[in-house]
């Protein structure tokens, strides 16, 4: 759960803070159902904050205050900690002050206080259509195993729009092709159903039909899809061929999460509602899918600014 340096830095927290930075971590895995990489990083900023706060003079949990949320956060940015990092670990340390004051480890919920450094927030890259085409099609017409699997992995992330773990953790039984619908279970093991189109269901058939078998092996499960060695095919694998058959294909560097903003962008500039949008992708807040229609009128502008005589 924690790195070498952050476990360090642990093991030196006076008793009181090391114990509730234990069970903030408890708290977070088992009550919130936070992935395994959200616990690291709170806990690591959780635990920054506290080995700031034992510098100042602090004990407990109970010790901290505005003066030293602010300070610590000054510290960060004077050590060059960037505007995106810096919202994050104020955001750790709101978390933490909110859930040490609701089990009575502090008297004012002290991080309610703390701005959060403003992010500079990038749109994010997206395909064109006809590059998006161009990707799922890369792995070509060959009916070798992994070039089926890439094919369907290429094909199912842009019509669905899903996480590549959530793609990674996909078992068989979730696919539905009579109805093509995939079964995901997203963050905080919130279930959705997502559909996909006859493209996608096509490349599903050829590599359950023709390629699984021939990777499947004693560790492969119900897994959709499978590794070189017949595991489950992990993420690593997934954003290392997403980029290389963007490579092969002479497209912008590409990633999985790439995909997925493209296939938002797609859904909402052919017209889909902002809202069905944020059910297909899972996103807890609107807020997070409306990036998407920021996107989109970018697009828009550069139509107008190379089209319009006036523009």
């Amino acid at each position: 759960m924690m790195g070498r340096s952050t476990q360090a830095l642990h093991e030196a927290l006076p008793h009181a803070m090391r114990e509730a930075v234990d069970e903030f971590a408890r708290h977070l895995s088992h009550v919130e159902n936070r992935s395994t990489h959200t616990v690291r990083a709170y806990v690591g900023d959780v635990v920054s904050l506290l080995d700031h706060a034992a510098r100042m003079g602090c004990a407990a949990p109970g010790d901290l205050d505005i003066a030293v949320l602010r300070s610590w956060l000054a510290r960060l940015r004077t050590l060059g900690g960037a505007r995106t990092s810096l919202a994050r670990r104020a955001a750790a340390a709101r978390t933490f002050s909110a859930w040490a004051h609701r089990g009575g480890l502090l008297d004012v919920d002290v991080g309610a206080k703390l701005a959060t450094p403003k992010a500079n927030r990038d749109l994010p890259a997206v395909l064109r259509a006809e590059q998006a085409t161009e990707l799922v099609l890369a792995p070509g017409e060959e009916a070798a195993p992994t070039l089926l699997r890439d094919r369907a992995v290429l094909e199912l992330l842009y019509a669905t729009g899903i996480r590549v773990s959530e793609l990674c953790g996909l078992d068989r039984a979730d696919v539905d092709g009579g109805r093509r619908v995939v079964r995901v279970v997203g963050k905080g093991d919130k279930e959705r159903s997502v559909p996909y189109g006859l493209p996608a269901q096509e490349a599903l058939d050829d590599w359950l039909r023709l390629g699984r078998s021939s990777l499947a092996g004693a560790t492969s499960g119900d897994a959709l899809f499978l590794g070189a060695r017949g595991g489950r095919l992990q993420p690593t694998v997934v954003r290392r061929l997403v980029s290389g058959y963007a490579q092969a294909a002479g497209l912008p560097h590409m990633t999985p999460h790439g995909l997925r903003h493209s296939a938002a962008t797609h859904l909402l500039e052919g017209g889909a509602d902002l809202r069905a949008v944020q059910e297909l992708l899972g996103h807890a807040s609107l807020a997070t899918t409306q990036i998407y229609t920021h996107v989109s009128m970018e697009r828009l502008r550069a139509a107008y600014r190379q089209a319009h005589p006036r523009a």
